[in-house]
């Protein structure tokens, strides 16, 4: 098979804060594996966690050694290629990509999209939230109301906290924004690890109070040993998303928390996103998917599972200036893949 793939830097339309910083455009690789006549997609999108952090660069020599490593095999000898990429160990945004493509090569050889292969559901896809980031009340506030009027359909949102300015900051954004959330709106928050074990106990509980689904990664990676005691306190679902990337890391943490966030870049892939999927289900925790600067591309690909899971935050697409594929569509605040084989997914002309 031949593997070749190109860099388009994505800008988006509102830049996004949380709590490590500000973001308005991502070099995303995209990846084309071709065989037989036929194509298939993927992408890799850096995201930054730390001493997880992949880069661009990194990214690139990740692909350039996974060609030179698998380019002999056929997209169907799936089992030796998963061999020679254990043995790689790429970097997973490098691997999701690769993975995808693969996925995406296999759908269109079978004349199947990737949701009715694995014999899914569409209609039990639930919303996909949208995303609002840290910012001034009044910032907020503007921020959603674009989101209303681009999207009435809306149902779900999300709301980044863990202001570097503290919790007082992150209620009063909060309280500005409830005077425009709408009755069926889910609410869900996200932390991105920006709170100490004492604000998260506080927060859990005030935000619980005003209506809040579930909170995400409340405690940094360093803190997960104090998952545990904030379980305990804590009156909101506690999701993990920085402190899971595989589904090796579900087992050690299972006891301390509700449920994982999987992301296409963090897992490896489709392959890995639906064992994690598995393993999750089967220790009694909630799933979610989530997304970085991801495009069209990777968003459809996740959306291809998701039904499997309980919650969905796939909206980094809906706020590109530069969205490079088309494919899944929002329908009553659905993210809903086609019936098109693969991923389902086409390049913008």
């Amino acid at each position: 098979m031949e593997i070749t793939y190109q860099s388009i830097t994505l800008h988006k339309t509102v830049p996004l804060t949380i709590s490590r910083g500000t973001r308005s455009q991502s070099n995303n690789l995209f990846v084309q594996i071709a065989a037989d006549n036929i194509i298939g997609h993927g992408e890799a999108t850096p995201f930054s966690i730390g001493d997880r952090t992949q880069t661009p660069d990194t990214i690139v020599e990740s692909l350039d050694q996974i060609i030179e490593g698998i380019s002999v095999y056929h997209p169907l000898e799936r089992q030796i290629i998963e061999e020679s990429l254990d043995q790689i160990a790429p970097c997973s945004a490098a691997r999701a990509a690769i993975d995808v493509a693969l996925w995406d090569w296999l759908g269109k050889k079978v004349g199947l999209p990737l949701w009715q292969l694995w014999g899914l559901d569409r209609q039990r896809i639930g919303p996909t939230a949208v995303t609002v980031g840290i910012n001034t009340p009044e910032g907020a506030c503007d921020r959603i109301r674009r989101w209303h009027g681009d999207y009435p359909d809306l149902r779900s949102i999300k709301i980044k906290l863990g202001s570097p300015k503290g919790i007082a900051a992150d209620q009063a954004m909060f309280a500005a924004l409830q005077t425009e959330f709408r009755p069926h709106d889910k609410i869900s928050i996200d932390a991105n690890g920006g709170w100490t074990l004492a604000e998260a106990k506080t927060m859990a509980t005030w935000l619980a109070e005003r209506n809040v689904t579930y909170l995400e990664q409340p405690l940094p990676v360093s803190a997960n040993h104090q998952l545990g005691e904030l379980k305990q306190h804590s009156p909101l679902p506690i999701f993990i998303d920085e402190s899971c990337f595989t589904s090796r890391d579900i087992l050690p943490l299972k006891q301390h928390i509700d449920g994982i966030n999987i992301k296409l870049m963090k897992s490896g892939g489709l392959t890995e996103a639906r064992r994690m999927i598995h393993t999750a289900r089967a220790c009694g925790l909630g799933v979610m998917f989530g997304c970085y600067s991801d495009s069209t591309l990777a968003n459809t690909a996740l959306a291809q599972l998701s039904p499997l899971a309980h919650h969905l935050d796939l909206d980094s697409h809906l706020n590109l200036k530069n969205n490079p594929f088309t494919g899944a569509q929002l329908e009553l605040g659905r993210l809903m893949p086609n019936g098109q084989p693969g991923l389902g997914i086409a390049p913008v002309a």
